[in-house]
């Protein structure tokens, strides 16, 4: 049988990095295998859930270059939900309760007092008929729990190797909520049943999660899918990163002139006995894809790293990848002197912009010394320039004015770019132009 995967994410936020981490994860190993990459929204959550959050996944899968062969939304499901919940019922897996959260709470307090675990009573198993009545009377709606049997849940994970939970120290479930909706526990397993997921690879949050799941597996008869539940990426100083937050959301780092590129090689890299260098295609990533190179530990992102290895890819591309990468940016003007003169000093394609303005009329020159800048603007060769014309033009103001060095060329390049760094002013010089150089050196903007 084909091996068929899933990402999916809820629609209640934007991506960040640590949900593409996982979808990334997903689809290397389906690319490496020949499997399925299937695409679910999970929307459940009617409150939450925003369509305009799902066009933004569609969006940052795609900018990542993450294509799907499935598409599916939970919330077009829900007569499969409604169905499970009438088979469980039958079978006498499913059970209504009809406690408030606040009795559920005062429960958990008793129990912990007392010094033992919070795990629900299973007081409703006790309810007669009539009872439920008169809590039907007085407006309760039951939510319903999944009755656990005593069998241990147990698997051999990719990531954590054997895991194992005994079922009569866990909690009965809610599977289905007082206004009817499902949770996510049933949804998701009835899903990865129908669409015939074979590997669940997903954020070790929810191996509690796959614990209980396991024994829904049991119950509707349906064969186990292989587990991997990956260690969750932190931020730098090991927050967790939450997208209801925006963190580190992937549209912010795109914004930001990262390339998808530089992201997945980071992403596909971190937590894994690989180094974190730049890759030249996704096919390289899945090529190297094997579950055995990555670890437990937590995985933290750094920003600083990346933005290292995004420069260091934008430097290693030929001029045609780039000026691509740039037209789909909207930098449709960009000529490849240009962007040879500047590269050396591009980390994220939004540095660009400020070298696009520092080369227009967009600048305003730093005059720290007028008159070592009238001297030098006397001496300024005639057009046409090349890149010899600095080394002729220094030559003719350090015989002039006696300079050499930092008090030679500073002064130069704040008049000319309105910064202490940049590219060598050698290569500047002649994308300046003859007039514009004049027209800075006299203090004009």
């Amino acid at each position: 049988m084909t091996k068929r995967v899933r990402f999916a994410p809820s629609p209640t936020g934007y991506i960040h990095v640590g949900n593409a981490r996982t979808a990334l994860i997903n689809w290397l190993f389906a690319k490496h295998v020949g499997a399925r990459f299937l695409l679910r929204i999970d929307d459940t959550d009617q409150e939450r859930s925003e369509d305009r959050y799902v066009d933004a996944v569609k969006e940052d899968l795609s900018w990542l270059g993450l294509t799907w062969d499935e598409f599916t939304h939970q919330s077009h499901r829900m007569d499969r939900y409604d169905m499970a919940h009438e088979k469980l019922r039958v079978m006498d897996r499913l059970y209504p309760c009809y406690e408030t959260p606040e009795e559920l709470n005062l429960q958990r307090k008793s129990q912990l007092s007392c010094g033992m675990p919070p795990i629900y009573n299973r007081d409703a198993l006790k309810l007669t008929q009539e009872q439920m009545m008169a809590y039907e009377a007085q407006g309760r709606k039951p939510h319903w729990r999944f009755l656990l049997d005593d069998l241990p849940m147990e698997w051999d994970d990719l990531i954590r190797g054997p895991v194992k939970f005994e079922g009569r120290h866990s909690s009965d479930p809610v599977l289905y909520r007082a206004d009817g909706m499902p949770v996510y526990t049933i949804t998701s397993v009835i899903d990865d049943i129908e669409l015939e997921i074979s590997h669940v690879i997903r954020g070790e949050d929810h191996v509690t999660n796959t614990s209980i799941q396991i024994q829904l597996y049991r119950a509707l008869g349906a064969p186990l899918p292989t587990y991997a539940h990956l260690p969750l990426m932190s931020d730098v100083s090991g927050e967790a990163l939450s997208k209801r937050l925006g963190s580190l959301s992937l549209r912010e780092l795109r914004a930001e002139g990262i390339l998808p590129l530089a992201l997945t090689s980071y992403l596909a890299k971190t937590g894994s006995s690989d180094p974190i260098e730049a890759r030249s295609s996704l096919a390289n990533l899945v090529d190297e894809f094997s579950f055995e190179k990555y670890g437990r530990a937590t995985p933290k992102f750094d920003k600083d790293e990346l933005v290292q290895l995004n420069t260091k890819l934008l430097h290693i591309l030929p001029w045609s990848e780039v000026k691509e990468i740039l037209q789909a940016r909207g930098f449709t003007n960009i000529e490849e002197s240009f962007w040879k003169a500047v590269s050396s000093n591009i980390a994220v394609l939004s540095d660009l912009k400020d070298w696009m303005d520092i080369c227009s009329d967009r600048v305003t020159p730093v005059i720290t010394d007028p008159d070592f800048l009238h001297a030098a603007a006397t001496s300024l060769p005639e057009a046409p320039w090349d890149e010899s014309t600095w080394g002729t033009w220094m030559a003719a103001v350090k015989d002039q004015t006696g300079r050499k060095g930092k008090e030679l060329f500073m002064p130069l390049r704040q008049a000319l770019t309105g910064r202490e760094d940049g590219p060598e002013l050698k290569v500047l010089l002649p994308l300046l132009g003859r007039d514009r150089v004049l027209n800075r050196l006299k203090g004009a903007a």
